[in-house]
């Protein structure tokens, strides 16, 4: 399953606004059971850890055994976002 990460925003900077777009997810995209997620990064401008970490996490903890991949992950912002997430 890929999901366009711009149709949560271009600017995702608060952890309300993670935690709110993790909820949307997991009632409308997200399948029951999934075992591979893509995150594609594509034309998202900010993407800041609270956000990041609202929503990763959230689908690390509702999915325990999912893969998760990212893509298009070239900005800074995420680039530097997933390190950090990656690191705790």
């Amino acid at each position: 399953m890929n999901i366009q990460i711009k149709k949560f925003g271009r600017l995702l900077i608060s952890r309300p606004s993670g935690k709110e777009a993790f909820a949307t997810a997991l009632a409308y995209i997200f399948p029951k059971e999934a075992h591979e997620i893509t995150l594609d990064f594509e034309g998202v401008n900010v993407l800041a850890p609270s956000w990041a970490d609202e929503f990763i996490t959230g689908i690390k903890n509702q999915y325990k055994d999912i893969k998760i991949n990212f893509i298009n992950t070239s900005n800074e912002s995420v680039e530097a976002t997933l390190k950090l997430l990656a690191s705790i």
